[in-house]
């Protein structure tokens, strides 16, 4: 990580936000790492998070799949209960109201593209007509068997958890149809089962909007933040968005903060650090 920021590289990020019509925040497990959460980078800091699965030598891989919900239901509630509970009782930090700022100063406003299943956008008051959860929501849940292609809330569910076992002890979601396990609506590793209706909706709405920017002729603005290239799918939408669409790119990452071109700007560090620092350019 860069020792200081680069004053030039923060005129040139602010400008290239200042001047956008239009807004896309892309957004990736880093994302949410200044607001306490795990971003699952690697073993080390997976089982630094999850004792229990450290004990087991069970990689993110691994328990992020789902199968486990037919072979051993109660680990794999424990940790995904358990990120449920997190991610419940987890306060977004002060980089998405800066964000949400810039978005609602925007004439044709913003959308946000995400890998992310947490929900912070949505607590930090974004709604839910601008946001594309790619991976699915920790917040929704489906039927394992997927019986009638259905998805529903998670609101009513209230997982207790043996945080040093990682096994949920409190009853297992049902589905409300055929009685099966229920699990989140998220894309795992491996799964075939996975019913995107939802995030398929989303993605119908994005397409839209981004027909709207195209209309109107206007310049687009990205702000990436803790995307990286292990899952790319959030660098691949601003790829793209740079390739259709022109529009310039700020990335910030910690790890890999490399852009495309000149025309873009990369920072070595975490979202909180740039964004307030840019805020006073802007």
């Amino acid at each position: 990580m860069n020792k200081e920021l680069s004053i030039k590289d923060l005129a040139r990020a602010a400008d290239i936000i200042a001047g956008a019509d239009a807004l896309i925040i892309g957004a990736g497990a880093g994302m949410g790492v200044d607001s306490g959460l795990p971003d699952f980078r690697g073993n080390e800091g997976f089982w630094k998070a999850y004792p229990a699965l450290a004990h087991a030598q069970m990689s993110f891989v691994e328990v992020a799949n789902p199968r486990n919900f037919l072979t051993d239901p109660e680990l794999a509630w424990g940790f995904y209960g358990h990120r449920l509970n997190l991610y419940r009782e987890t306060a977004p930090h002060e980089g998405f109201a800066l964000l949400k700022e810039w978005a609602d100063s925007k004439p044709l406003g913003a959308w946000i593209f995400t890998s992310n299943v947490d929900g912070q956008f949505q607590k930090a008051g974004f709604s839910m007509d601008q946001i594309h959860e790619v991976h699915g929501s920790i917040h929704h849940l489906q039927c394992i068997e997927d019986c009638k292609g259905g998805v529903w809330s998670a609101d009513a569910f209230f997982p207790e958890i043996d945080t040093n076992a990682c096994r949920i002890v409190s009853e297992i979601p049902r589905c409300p149809h055929c009685g099966a396990i229920a699990r989140p609506n998220i894309l795992m590793f491996g799964d075939w089962s996975w019913n995107s209706q939802r995030s398929d909706g989303q993605r119908v709405s994005q397409s839209a909007w981004l027909q709207s920017v195209d209309d109107a002729l206007a310049s687009v603005a990205i702000v990436e933040i803790g995307a990286g290239i292990a899952i790319p799918s959030v660098r691949h939408f601003s790829h793209q968005q740079i390739r259709e669409r022109g529009a310039k790119l700020v990335r910030i990452n910690p790890r890999e903060p490399s852009v495309p071109s000149s025309r873009d700007v990369g920072f070595a560090w975490g979202a909180t650090s740039v964004l307030l620092q840019m805020k006073a350019m802007i």
